[in-house]
C-alpha cells in the first residue's frame, strides 16, 4: 500500500508483515508511526485471509528503539497526528486484542518502547545479533503499564526490576534464557523463520486460536487500567523539568542532570 510513510504493510499469503520503516531513526516511533501501525494492525484484523501477523523493523540495526526522543527534544511531543492524539496505549491494546498470533521478528535493537512492543507480541523470533533492554529512566520516560507489570509476568519481578532500573542491554541468548525470546536464528534467516512460524500457525483452527489468545490475555487484562493511568502520568512527566532534561540530554549526547530537576520526592 502506498499511503503509509513510516510503516510498510504487506500481505503474503496468509501472513501480514508490518515493518516499522524509519531506519534513519533506528525505527523509533513518532505519533504518525503509531497511527500507521494502528491502521496496519486493524487492516490485518479485518482481512479474513490473514491468519498471523509479523511485526519487524526496517534495516539490520534496529527492530525499534521506542519513542523518538529527538523528536520530543525538538518539539516537546511526538509530532502531529491526524487524530491529534499520541495513541501508543491503544496500539499496545490492539496488539493484544487482535485475534490472530502476532510474531515479533526482532532484527536488531529492541530498546525502550520498542522492547515493550516485542514483549506484547505473542511470540518473539530473534536474530542472533538482536539486543534487548529498557531505556526510559535514562531519557526521562517510563512505561508503568504493560511494559513493566506484564514484563514481570514473563521474566519475574526481580529480573523485570533489573531491566527497568538499570537499563542494561541483553543479548538474544540472554533474552531467551529469561523467557523473552522463543527462538534465535542467524540474522539472514530471520524473516524466513518468522514466516515459517506464521505459515505453521495458519494451519490451525482460527477460532481456537482466537479463544486461546483471549484466554491468555484475560489473566492480565486488568493491566489495561494501569496502562491508561501510566500514559496519563507520562504525559505530565515528559513536560516536567525532569522529563525535558532527559530528552534534551539524549539529543545533546550528554549525561542528564536529573537531580537538579526533580520536583518533590
Amino acid at each position: 500500500m502506498t499511503d503509509y510513510e513510516d510503516v510498510e504493510y504487506l500481505v503474503e499469503g496468509t501472513t501480514a508483515v508490518i515493518t516499522m520503516n524509519r531506519p534513519h531513526r533506528y525505527n523509533a516511533f513518532r505519533g504518525k508511526t503509531v497511527e500507521e501501525l494502528i491502521r496496519a494492525f486493524r487492516a490485518a484484523w479485518a482481512d479474513r485471509g490473514v491468519a498471523a501477523v509479523i511485526l519487524t523493523g526496517a534495516g539490520d540495526k534496529a527492530f525499534c528503539t521506542g519513542g523518538d526522543v529527538k523528536q520530543r527534544a525538538e518539539t516537546g511531543d511526538y509530532g502531529p497526528t491526524e487524530s491529534g492524539m499520541f495513541e501508543i496505549g491503544y496500539l499496545h491494546k490492539l496488539i493484544r486484542d487482535i485475534p490472530k498470533p502476532v510474531i515479533a521478528a526482532v532484527n536488531g535493537l529492541a530498546i525502550g518502547g520498542g522492547h515493550v512492543l516485542h514483549v506484547l507480541c505473542d511470540v518473539t523470533i530473534a536474530a542472533d545479533t538482536a539486543r534487548f533492554g529498557q531505556s526510559g529512566p535514562k531519557v526521562g520516560s517510563f512505561d508503568a503499564g504493560f511494559g513493566s507489570a506484564y514484563l514481570a509476568r514473563i521474566v519475574g519481578e526481580k529480573k523485570a526490576r533489573e531491566i527497568w532500573f538499570w537499563c542494561r542491554q541483553y543479548s538474544a541468548a540472554e533474552a531467551q534464557q529469561m523467557g523473552l525470546v522463543n527462538a534465535i536464528v542467524p540474522a539472514d534467516q530471520l524473516m524466513d523463520e518468522a514466516k515459517s512460524w506464521a505459515a505453521e500457525v495458519a494451519e490451525k483452527s482460527p477460532t481456537a486460536i482466537r479463544f486461546l489468545k483471549q484466554s491468555f490475555n484475560a489473566d492480565t487484562d486488568h493491566l489495561a487500567g494501569l496502562s491508561n493511568m501510566a500514559m496519563s502520568a507520562l504525559d505530565l512527566f515528559t513536560a516536567s523539568p525532569e522529563g525535558l532534561e532527559g530528552a534534551a540530554a539524549f539529543a545533546e549526547k550528554r549525561t542528564p542532570d536529573f537531580a537538579s530537576k526533580v520536583v518533590g520526592h
